[in-house]
């Protein structure tokens, strides 16, 4: 579980990519790889939970934006 929520951390923050990109690409749910970031790798790599948690933040504040442009592509049929 160590190893994982570290490679979880990385990928997330090499890539700039959201919870449920790096839950497809790992194979694990959302909810597990929440647990990884915001639970467990505090213990294990402080400063790697930091630039995640970062990223995530940044994600949260950005998902109405997508979600808005999503509704859009879907009903303007592009």
């Amino acid at each position: 579980m160590e190893q994982r929520a570290c490679d979880l951390a990385a990928y997330i923050i090499e890539n700039r990519t959201t919870v449920r990109d790096a839950a497809q690409k790992f194979g694990i749910s959302k909810s597990t790889v929440h647990k990884d970031i915001s639970e467990r790798l505090p213990y294990y790599n402080r400063s790697l939970y930091l630039q995640a948690k970062e990223v995530l933040e940044e994600n949260k504040a950005q998902r109405h934006i997508r979600g808005g442009l999503a509704t859009r592509k879907k009903y303007k049929g592009a």
